[in-house]
């Protein structure tokens, strides 16, 4: 299969669902508002979009499989699986923060093939097909080249659920507030991943997401040249438990911070 062709597909079809999701910003009112769990919320605009990307993809490949954030349709018994997140940033959307993302992977007998992160109100259409780098609207992205800790701004996200531990979380962040440059919180994985991708950023970290938040950008950043792994620097990160994506080159530094603090 020419991966390669259905991406540019694939990106076209990620820009139609960024153009309805733009369209609708002004729209949504506060009865539209589904509280799925604590700080996780959902309306017809997410469910909407995810109908159409799957609708889409089905057409393009019928025999494929599905794992969606808003459940519009159960994953098969395909080696071949989409791994969508519809509407990323949700909550920013609703607060009408110009920061979201319509996120789309294919990954086939395991291995992703595809990745496609629409920055909505950015209009920037980040993607990758393994082994033929990565982009941001065709421009080929790379990670950052620096080094120092001391140099770097790092990205992070908070856990959603109210019974996790934070004492690690906050003991972190006053590391990289004395240590780092600078940190951030963006509130949207999928693009929080870009960032790194394209050297905006020079690492970000997060726990407690799923597969469907991350499985694009994972491969937007290894096609850039960036490192993943988990807290451990080992590689049980893809289903989201635990990420760090970094340029690679002050991943053992990161490591070693997140091991003090999560591990103790």
């Amino acid at each position: 299969m020419d991966y390669k062709e259905l991406s540019k597909k694939v990106k076209d079809l990620s820009e139609e669902v960024a153009n309805f999701i733009r369209d609708e910003l002004l729209k949504v009112k506060s009865d539209d508002i589904i509280t799925k769990e604590h700080n996780s919320l959902v309306t017809y605009v997410d469910k909407t979009a995810e109908q159409m990307i799957v609708k889409r993809l089905q057409t393009l490949m019928p025999e494929s499989s599905f794992v969606t954030e808003e459940d519009t349709i159960e994953e098969g018994d395909s080696d071949h699986v989409w791994i969508i997140d519809p509407l990323d940033g949700t909550t920013n959307f609703l607060q009408r923060i110009p920061h979201f993302a319509v996120s789309i992977a294919l990954r086939v007998s395991g291995v992703m093939q595809i990745g496609v992160v629409f920055d909505v109100m950015g209009k920037q259409c980040f993607s990758a097909v393994k082994g033929h780098g990565a982009f941001v609207n065709d421009r080929v992205i790379r990670v950052s080249s620096k080094t120092d800790l001391s140099e770097c701004i790092l990205a992070t996200g908070f856990p959603y659920a109210k019974d996790v531990n934070f004492k690690p979380l906050i003991n972190t962040l006053e590391y990289w507030m004395i240590n780092a440059r600078g940190i951030r919180r963006f509130g949207a994985a999928a693009l929080d991943l870009c960032f790194v991708a394209s050297g905006r950023i020079d690492c970000y970290y997060e726990t407690s997401l799923n597969i469907w938040d991350i499985a694009a950008g994972m491969l937007i950043v290894e096609e850039s040249g960036g490192k993943l792994s988990d807290y451990s620097g080992g590689d049980d990160y893809h289903m989201g438990k635990q990420i760090l994506a970094s340029n690679g080159r002050i991943h053992e530094d990161v490591v070693n911070v997140l091991k003090e603090n999560f591990q103790s």
